[in-house]
């Protein structure tokens, strides 16, 4: 049950008083936050075995081991801590009291605000933990984003959520929906934010990482979650730092012909600008929260599964936003990367992105939106539409006189280009159309889509394709499986 009004002290107390619960603390970056919550909470004793902070680099090496990367604050740092902590628990007290005890390892590496208040600051925080005595461990695994301006808040936001991540991993763990969403108890996404999160381990065998992904989007705990194209979820900063990026939005319910003929020629295109490195390019096609819901009920969580495994299962990277306005995007992947972002759209985005009405809380409407939207890296790949048998492109696209000397500017300033190279005879599919005959069962949709999603559809009665179950009388089913 999940204990919402329980107080961060209450969880720690609780934690101390359970004498199954016992564990190490290993906290980098912003003081021993999470370790000092326990000991003011009281019975400490009952639940740390140890605590420390190694913080001089050499120090750290010398127990850890060195970072390839030379960069301390990264998840692969967070593995090695949980990892040496853990094996330390086993080495000293299991003979001790492993038969009823449950060891849990905790530890973060974080870069909390500088004095200057300059950098970006962030951290990898896991817990690596048993549910019952000497059974296998699991690990859950999170990075925060923190957005206080103080660095003693900093620190006490460190502080409750290592304390909410090991409440939930020993008294949420059947259910990691309520694990997740109780990460952020007595905290808010002004204060902090989690944008990813990955379980592993024995007891979590059946947990989908990207649905709790998910989860952290639909919950407001962040505005963006990132899978790759091996449906491995990534950190976006990460995955995305100094990379050229390129976004195709829409539905994708299913993909078909049209949008990876978009997505194709649409990246063919970006490889040609002469300020890509195409050697450190992503593509990835973008759900937004308002795509993903099917109707008033919500987002249907099967649903969106099923559309994110086709897309990996065609080489390609997906991610989940809370932007519903395209302005919005690229100011998020502007933090993340110097480097150029293309979007592709086809004209009815170009056509949503020109409406005024969608900026009229902004001070300073539609241009304050483009002076982000159009800022000096980015550039907006049109992929023509066909209308009344009549092939639209920018030369085309209609708009109110008054915005049309600005859509000239942003197209002779190479802000806006139309996609050349293109398959004519995609034009006419419609992704609702394509959704209605797989529905009904009508003929010719496997057509308008690409062979491997067709036989994904199939295969897996995906989308409402009417699956047909051949009946077997029960008598026949007993004698087959007998004389198996």
């Amino acid at each position: 049950m999940y204990e919402k009004n329980i107080g961060t002290k209450q969880k720690a107390l609780r934690i101390n008083l359970d004498r199954k619960i016992y564990g190490s603390f290993a906290e980098i970056g912003a003081g021993q936050e999470t370790a000092a919550m326990f000991f003011k909470a009281g019975g400490s004793s009952g639940t740390i075995a140890k605590t420390m902070s190694a913080y001089d680099m050499t120090f750290s090496d010398s127990i850890y081991g060195v970072e390839e990367s030379g960069r301390y604050v990264v998840e692969s740092r967070l593995v090695k801590m949980l990892a040496k902590e853990y094996s330390l628990l086993e080495k000293r007290l299991a003979e001790k009291r492993g038969r009823d005890t449950t060891f849990f390892a905790f530890a973060n590496t974080v870069a909390a605000l500088n004095f200057q208040k300059t950098n970006d600051a962030h951290g990898w925080i896991g817990c690596r933990f048993q549910l019952n005595p000497q059974a296998g461990y699991n690990d859950v695994i999170i990075h925060v984003r923190m957005l206080d301006n103080e660095n003693v808040l900093q620190q006490q936001a460190l502080g409750v959520i290592g304390v909410n991540l090991i409440y939930g991993c020993y008294y949420y763990a059947k259910s990691p929906e309520t694990l997740v969403l109780s990460l952020m108890d007595d905290l808010v996404p002004e204060r902090i934010q989690i944008d990813m999160i990955r379980f592993s381990g024995p007891d979590f065998a059946d947990v989908d990482n990207r649905l709790m992904s998910l989860h952290l989007v639909k919950n407001s705990f962040t505005d963006c979650a990132l899978f790759g194209s091996d449906g491995q979820v990534l950190q976006p900063s990460e995955a995305l730092y100094k990379k050229n990026i390129l976004v195709m939005r829409g539905r994708l319910r299913p993909l078909t012909n049209v949008q990876m003929d978009m997505i194709q020629n649409g990246l063919k295109q970006f490889k040609e600008e002469s300020d890509v490195d195409t050697s450190r390019l992503v593509s990835m096609a973008e759900l937004t929260l308002h795509n993903l819901k099917a109707n008033e009920q919500g987002i249907d969580e099967k649903d969106f599964l099923d559309r994110v495994d086709i897309l990996c299962s065609m080489g390609i990277s997906v991610m989940i936003s809370n932007y519903l306005e395209y302005y919005k995007l690229v100011a998020y992947l502007a933090k993340l990367t110097r480097l150029k972002i293309g979007l592709i759209v086809g004209i009815p985005n170009l056509e949503y992105i020109f409406e005024e009405g969608h900026y009229e809380f902004l001070p300073g409407g539609i241009l304050e939106s483009f002076a982000t939207l159009f800022s000096r890296k980015v550039k907006l790949f049109v992929y023509p539409t066909l209308r009344n048998n009549t092939i639209y492109t920018c030369n085309e696209f209609q708009l109110p006189a008054t915005l049309e000397p600005l859509f000239q500017y942003l197209v002779r300033n190479d802000k806006i280009e139309d996609i050349t190279d293109y398959n004519e005879a995609n034009l006419h599919i419609s992704t609702d159309r394509v959704l209605e005959m797989i529905q009904n069962g009508e003929d010719g949709w496997e057509q308008l889509v690409p062979e491997p999603v067709a036989q994904r559809i199939k295969d897996n009665c995906l989308f409402g394709y009417p699956c047909e179950v051949e009946y077997v009388p029960i008598g026949q089913q007993v004698r087959a499986s007998m004389a198996q």
